[in-house]
């Protein structure tokens, strides 16, 4: 990396929720911050675990037997097959981390387009 990367002033340029954009590339895999809000599609990943770390705001994980709830600085990987579902009750900021080219909803065809932040 040529220089630090700001996650604050990443978030700051878009206003979209639900729309992971890319800040850095790390072993073939994506870190991407992403605003959310209300609840996402219920969706599983076949060959990669997802990963969550909240950086501002409330998640939950609503797995089909449980609820995980993550606060600031909490992080919860979902293991890969498991459906699950994120719920922002308000605006929440999320760090995710993935493999390159991985859909956020599991299925290339409904997936947010990857973008650059």
């Amino acid at each position: 990396m040529a220089d630090k990367i700001s996650l604050a002033d990443k978030l700051a340029t878009f206003g979209e929720f639900w729309s992971p954009r890319t800040v850095a590339t790390f072993n073939d895999c994506d870190v991407m911050v992403v605003k959310v809000k209300g609840e996402f599609t219920w969706h599983s990943h076949a060959d990669t675990d997802d990963f969550f770390l909240v950086l501002k705001g409330s998640l939950d994980i609503e797995l089909r037997d449980r609820t995980v709830t993550l606060e600031p600085g909490e992080l919860y990987i979902v293991p890969k097959g498991v459906e699950h579902r994120p719920v922002a009750r308000e605006e929440v900021h999320l760090l995710l981390i993935e493999p390159t080219g991985t859909p956020n909803t599991g299925d290339k065809a409904t997936a947010a387009p990857r973008k650059l932040a």
